[in-house]
């Protein structure tokens, strides 16, 4: 079965089985999107309300500063896969509550299974926390981190800030640029198995 069939599989089961509460006050899920053979999985901390009413991930302001960020390293959306930690918008756009990324790790985790990504890249401290419990954003961000987990098996971590929190600071959108530039030497010295 192809990457893409086990996705859209995946994601319709899911839909209809997650336990997350956040169901019961969102439009509906945003499971992710892009290209399921990505080398690079981008994972954010939930969706806005703009992704929910769209069902799509970073389609906002956030979405448009991450597309300008890709085309400096010359990717395209269609390029690599986009998630989030949480399936579903919370109320108000509050943080996920840790129960709630709980109820959709398994979710989560088994798209990384799918789409087996050379590189993973935390967006925001609360995907960060999520792979790399302990970290503080500010001290780790434009780093990579080798971790394994038992479900997903080792993985590779890049940890940016969320290009939400950067939209309206300067200097953080200065250093997240800066950071972003990483992403592609960070692959090149995996893919020669460095």
């Amino acid at each position: 079965m192809r990457k893409a069939e086990a996705l859209t599989i995946l994601n319709t089961q899911m839909i209809l089985e997650c336990p997350c509460s956040l169901r019961a006050t969102a439009i509906q899920a945003v499971p992710g999107e892009g290209n399921a053979e990505a080398d690079i999985l981008f994972i954010g901390e939930a969706p806005g309300k703009n992704e929910d009413e769209q069902g799509k991930p970073f389609v906002g302001a956030a979405g448009k500063f991450l597309a300008e960020m890709l085309a400096s390293i010359h990717l395209k959306r269609e390029d690599i896969y986009i998630t989030n930690i949480v399936k579903y918008r919370p109320p108000n756009n509050r943080d996920p509550e840790p129960e709630e990324i709980e109820d959709c790790k398994q979710w989560l985790h088994e798209q990384i299974k799918i789409i087996e990504p050379k590189i993973i890249v935390t967006l925001g401290r609360h995907a960060l926390e999520h792979f790399i419990p302990g970290k503080k954003i500010s001290e780790v961000h434009g780093q990579a981190f080798r971790r394994h987990f038992d479900d997903i098996g080792e993985q590779i971590f890049f940890a940016l800030y969320h290009p939400a929190a950067a939209l309206y600071n300067g200097s953080m959108r200065q250093t997240l640029m800066q950071d972003f530039q990483k992403i592609p030497k960070v692959i090149a010295k995996l893919k020669k198995g460095l």
